[in-house]
């Protein structure tokens, strides 16, 4: 089966990356819809998940993103690094760019510390479009591998498209807490089962199109490519320090949410080791 699917990204790149996004989405649907069957949500797993989160976004921004982007840069010594910062900091700062002017608010945090341009937006589509922001890299840096794939030959190929396979599975897997870790605070907050579920789910459509755009953009502009992985990875560590880390140490279960990180850093690391 796995064969199969490297197979299959080989001739379809673009496609590849579209089904992985979707599946990294069904993964939070799946997870939202865990509000069905839960009243309420212990915050103490609550946290959990949110730090096992932040250590799947961490270690898949090196082992899958950065390390690649200093490989497929040419040169030695500091000229070889040097695509990969750049990328790194161009990422960091677009992110850094959205999350000052979308309104958006973290989990965990009252409607009166909301961020970006100020709004009399709902706190639902505040929270909504927060986890949004936060998807927006994961399915850019799937799209970015798997149109890298596209741009290489060989052994080099099959490398970088098990790269893609395996940052997809471990996105969903932390995208599954997630999607729970949305819809049961809105659910506490008064929003029906159905309403809840179908924002939870909502955060994550954003992540085919983020992945469809980061495909073609590196199959088509393959100089890119090294900076493209390394934008990716700086989103998504801007992304953890401004908004995962933050959300899980506003109570007293930070010793979960640290364990959940490490966890989840270790979870992603092993995969990408493992079948890469």
């Amino acid at each position: 089966m796995f064969e199969q699917l490297v197979e299959f990204a080989k001739i379809n790149p673009i496609l590849s990356a579209f089904y992985a996004s979707v599946f990294t989405w069904g993964l939070t649907a799946l997870g939202a819809s865990l509000v069905f069957f839960f009243k309420k949500a212990n915050r103490a797993v609550l946290d959990g998940m949110l730090g096992f989160t932040g250590g799947v976004m961490v270690a898949a921004s090196f082992w899958s993103l950065l390390a690649p982007a200093i490989e497929n840069s040419e040169g030695e010594g500091f000229v070889k690094v040097l695509p990969a910062a750049i990328g790194f900091g161009l990422g960091a700062l677009t992110l850094f760019g959205m999350d000052k002017l979308m309104p958006h608010l973290h989990i965990n945090f009252k409607k009166e510390e909301a961020e970006g341009i100020k709004t009399d937006w709902h706190k639902t589509t505040l929270l909504v479009l927060a986890i949004t922001l936060h998807n927006i890299p994961e399915g850019l840096a799937i799209g970015v591998l798997f149109g890298a794939a596209s741009t290489l030959g060989g052994f080099e190929q099959t490398e970088m498209i098990i790269a893609a396979i395996t940052l997809a599975i471990g996105i969903g897997i932390q995208n599954f807490p997630e999607g729970f870790a949305v819809s049961m605070p809105l659910r506490r907050q008064g929003v029906s089962r159905f309403k809840s579920f179908w924002y939870g789910q909502l955060s994550a459509v954003v992540e085919p199109i983020a992945a469809v755009v980061g495909a073609v953009a590196v199959a088509f502009f393959t100089p890119i490519l090294p900076y493209a992985l390394a934008f990716a990875a700086g989103a998504m560590i801007f992304v953890v320090v401004e908004e995962v880390i933050p959300e899980t140490q506003r109570d007293k279960y930070t010793d979960i949410a640290t364990l959940g990180f490490i966890g989840g850093f270790i979870v992603m690391m092993s995969l990408d080791v493992g079948l890469g």
